[in-house]
Parts: structure tokens; C-alpha cells; sequence
């Protein structure tokens, strides 16, 4: 169910970013929206209809072959939006976005949304900084999935979606499947990792759900990636916000 939730639109660091004066364009256009896990909220190859804007929850944003196999290029939490670039002009999408973790999410329109950045200089300077952030996020990422092993990238992952969690909660509702699909490799590989995980007491596996039990050691076992995205892209995304809001 969608709401106009203006408080709850400024969880988002993007849409809290923007100077009040330009933001007063946008929070009429806004809903919020409650969106369960495994929503597809963006279709590769079509045109970009809405903008999202994270409060709660995450959403990943997935590379998808012609046989159908994908892979996860970058994850979208309250730091940042998915389809910000329709502000620009008529975009096609180049990713399938998914409810990662279900969530609030604020939206709008992307016809409106390019409207109003046609009169905002603020709002597109934005966009722009947050894209070549989202970039650095996801050539990481690409690297990643090209060079490390299973078990560092699954480590990796799961303390990436932990930070987009309200109070950094341990415990995280996965299925084999979805995790499959996120890391592009089998059901029967994810099962191995996390076992392997589970048996050094970093986390425990079970069907469905994971909870972190040793953040620092999963830190450890993570490759540097997550430290590149976590005290690199994050902060630079953090950061867009120079101004005071008045």
C-alpha cells in the first residue's frame, strides 16, 4: 500500500541530500511503498517507468544472460536509488532490479521524475555523483565475482546486506535460490560455502535464514571488496549531502 510519507522519505540519503527548496518539487510525486522479497521492481530492456529510493531493505540489481542465468552487479540500500538516470531523459534499463530484502521504499514516477530535474540543478548534480559512485560499486563488484572464491564473496555479500539492515541485525531471511542467483553459482555450491562458514562459527545455516554470529571474523574471511564498498563507495555516497537542508 503506497503512502505520502515525508519523514519516511528522508531515511533515504539521496532524497535527504537534496536542498529543501528543490526537494519541495519532488515530495508531492512521492509514495512509499511496502515491498516484499523477490519483487522485481525494474525488467532489463525496458524502458525505466518508476525511481526508487530506499528507506528499509535492499534491493539488487542483476546482469541477465540470454539462457536467463544472472548475476548480482550491485546492491541498492537507504544510501542510494535504482533508475535515477530516467531523470535524464527516456532510459532502458541494462539490469533487473529484485527486492533483496523487503522493505520501504519510496518512488515516483520517471516522467515526472525527469521533469522536475529539467528545473533542478541541485537534483541533477546529484544524479550524477551518485552514478559514477554506483559505477565504482559495481566494476568492484565485477572484479569480485571474477576473481575471488565462493567463500570470500559469499562473506562479503552477507556483511554488505547487513549494513543495509535497520540497527545492523543478524539475522538475514535467504533462501539457497536467491543466494544462488545473487553470487552466480549453484544451489549445491551455496550449501558447501555456508557450511563451511557455519563450521568456522561465523554464521549459522539454516533453511531460509542466516544469522551472522562473528561480524569481525566474517570480515576477515571477506576479500578486500567489501572493504572497497564499505569505507570507499559508501562514504563517497554518504558525503553527496554538502549543504545543510533549509
Amino acid at each position: 500500500m503506497a503512502s505520502n510519507d515525508l519523514d519516511g522519505h528522508l531515511r533515504n540519503r539521496l532524497l535527504a541530500a537534496i536542498p529543501a527548496s528543490d526537494f519541495s518539487l519532488l515530495k508531492s510525486g512521492l509514495r512509499a511503498t511496502t515491498f516484499k522479497q523477490g519483487v522485481i521492481v525494474q525488467q532489463e530492456g525496458e524502458l525505466i517507468e518508476q525511481v526508487y529510493f530506499p528507506q528499509t531493505g535492499m534491493i539488487s540489481l542483476l546482469v541477465i544472460t540470454q539462457e536467463g542465468g544472472g548475476i548480482e552487479a550491485a546492491t541498492i540500500g537507504f544510501e542510494g536509488a535504482v533508475g535515477v538516470n530516467g531523470g535524464l531523459g527516456r532510459r532502458r534499463a541494462f539490469t533487473r532490479g529484485v527486492i533483496q530484502l523487503p522493505g520501504t521504499i519510496s518512488h515516483m514516477p520517471a516522467r515526472d521524475f525527469e521533469h522536475i530535474v529539467s528545473n533542478s540543478n541541485a537534483i541533477r548534480d546529484i544524479i550524477t555523483r551518485y552514478t559514477e559512485v554506483l559505477w565504482v560499486e559495481a566494476q568492484q563488484i565485477a572484479a569480485c565475482n571474477a576473481l575471488h572464491d565462493g567463500e570470500a564473496r559469499l562473506a562479503r555479500w552477507l556483511l554488505q546486506t547487513q549494513d543495509r539492515i535497520p540497527g545492523q541485525a543478524s539475522t538475514i531471511a535467504l533462501t539457497q535460490e536467491f543466494l544462488s542467483q545473487m553470487l552466480g553459482i549453484r544451489r549445491t555450491t551455496v550449501t558447501l560455502i555456508a557450511r563451511a562458514l557455519q563450521s568456522a562459527e561465523l554464521i549459522k545455516y539454516s533453511r531460509g535464514k542466516i544469522v551472522i554470529l562473528d561480524r569481525p571474523g566474517l570480515e576477515e574471511a571477506a576479500c578486500e571488496c567489501y572493504r572497497v564498498i564499505h569505507h570507499e563507495t559508501l562514504p563517497a555516497t554518504l558525503e553527496i549531502d554538502l549543504k545543510p537542508r533549509r
